[in-house]
């Protein structure tokens, strides 16, 4: 099976906590509190410690900040759509999926995981070209999320939209067009997929036309957006709201 490395002591630790069976092994450079916290953890389920020292670590990091730590691990696989067919058939309850129309950067990646994670959501979508890909720096900022949610790489997005649409699954497109409805004023207690575009261009224009409506999240502010993460656990956790009080 596929080995990856995690890097930086909450990628690690969120292994740790979520998927302690992945874990190979971890190189760890000694030294400080929440370093000698981590491997107090990893010796708790027996996971093979390794010794290391910064040019050790630097080598096999290859520029991603690791904080000290290191962890080769054998990750989730990503499903593709069949997978994420049979995901969606397999659901008890009303499915709440996140789709991200080639956000280009592993930071936001990440941290949209995060978010999806914490929220219950049922998985994360992406195209398999021109997006980030499930990177170091992308697990990093997940801190251990993509042991936890599905996430799904399709090959075409605008299909894999119309594949949703054919299972009930309403689709709205997050957009920065104040005439189009709120966030806090539609429906979202059923079937969802909420669909952010890119950091620089938005929602594409095929990815807009599989969409049933529009929506954006109101700022009084001064700002005219949201980063596409902040925006995601927004929307995100209002549906969570709506669907507890539905």
């Amino acid at each position: 099976m596929k080995r990856e490395l995690a890097m930086g002591i909450n990628a690690v630790s969120g292994l740790v906590e979520h998927a302690p069976e992945r874990i190979v092994r971890v190189w760890v450079k000694p030294g400080g509190q929440r370093l000698d916290a981590l491997v107090t953890d990893l010796q708790a389920h027996a996971i093979s410690i390794q010794k290391a020292d910064e040019r050790s670590l630097e080598r096999m990091a290859k520029g991603v900040r690791h904080q000290g730590v290191i962890a080769e691990f054998q990750p989730r696989e990503p499903i593709d759509d069949h997978g994420l067919k049979d995901l969606l058939d397999a659901c008890e309850n009303a499915p709440l999926l996140l789709v991200l129309d080639g956000v280009q950067d592993p930071h936001n990646l990440g941290a949209c995981l995060r978010s999806a994670a914490a929220a219950g959501a049922t998985a994360v979508v992406i195209p398999r070209d021109r997006a980030a890909p499930l990177t170091p720096v992308a697990r990093r900022a997940a801190a251990g999320a993509a042991e936890l949610i599905p996430l799904a790489v399709v090959t075409n997005l605008a299909r894999t939209l119309t594949m949703l649409g054919e299972q009930g699954v309403w689709r709205l497109g997050l957009a920065a067009e104040t005439h189009s409805d709120s966030l806090f004023e539609v429906d979202l207690s059923g079937s969802l997929a909420l669909v952010m575009g890119g950091e620089e261009k938005g929602l594409r224009r095929l990815t807009r036309k599989r969409c049933d409506g529009l929506i954006h999240i109101p700022m009084p502010g001064s700002m005219e957006s949201l980063n596409v993460s902040v925006a995601a656990g927004v929307a995100l956790f209002e549906a969570i709201r709506v669907r507890a009080t539905s």
